[in-house]
């Protein structure tokens, strides 16, 4: 009696069979571009928070003292603006900077990425000086009793020029990612854009001349073209 025929699996080298040999050149490919979409929404959170806290802790009260009068003293009090208008500028250029980062490629984008994270630092640098500044509530203060050099008693910050500070590091971050990963990120179309060298992009060719209206035909001659080609 013949032994009866065992059932055969195909497997690939290593003992995997082809099912189980893990994921597929379209899988791989597909790998990049979640982790530049990724990056890419990270850095659009990072830099409109890092914008908005910057603009919001620029209006906010930074710092707080009594000016000192004859008749006693008068509460004065300083805002972000009134200390140093920079954190709000600059601001302003990074969340200008991360919207520009999609409007242009290669070189452009990464000087683009370089401005968006000078941006973030010089809100950080800024607003923490803006902290221990103490000029803008002396110049209040001189308002008040209409006399420079008046003294301030009781001086105390807020937490706000830190605020200010965060806002300027998650800009700075939302730079970096953008210089690391933005080569990765997708631009707006170039559907207007010119070829290299100044050239526009490829024209239609004309429609051929309709032989049956002659001022076509004299069109198609001054143009130096054929009309019966």
């Amino acid at each position: 009696m013949s032994a009866a025929p065992q059932s055969r699996t195909d497997t690939e080298p290593g003992g995997e069979s082809a099912h189980e040999s893990g994921a597929g050149p379209a899988t791989a490919s597909a790998r990049p571009a979640r982790s530049a979409m990724r990056s890419l929404a990270l850095a659009l959170v990072l830099g409109a928070a890092g914008a908005g806290l910057a603009l919001l802790a620029s209006g906010r009260t930074w710092a707080q003292g009594n000016a000192v009068l004859a008749q006693g003293e008068l509460p004065r009090t300083v805002t972000g603006a009134d200390v140093t208008g920079v954190p709000g500028a600059l601001a302003v250029v990074g969340l200008a900077a991360l919207v520009a980062v999609f409007a242009v490629r290669r070189a452009g984008r990464v000087a683009v990425a370089a401005l968006l994270a000078l941006s973030g630092l010089g809100v950080a640098v800024a607003a923490a000086l803006g902290d221990s500044d103490t000029s803008a509530l002396r110049e209040k203060a001189a308002d008040a009793v209409g006399m420079t050099g008046a003294d301030v008693h009781h001086v105390t910050h807020t937490v706000w020029p830190w605020v200010g500070a965060a806002g300027g590091l998650l800009l700075l971050l939302a730079g970096v990612l953008a210089l690391v990963h933005g080569r990765y990120w997708p631009a707006m179309s170039g559907r207007y854009e010119r070829t290299p060298g100044g050239a526009r992009g490829p024209r239609r060719a004309p429609a051929p001349p309709d032989l049956d209206r002659p001022e076509e035909i004299w069109k198609s001659l001054d143009r130096g073209e054929d009309p019966t080609r």
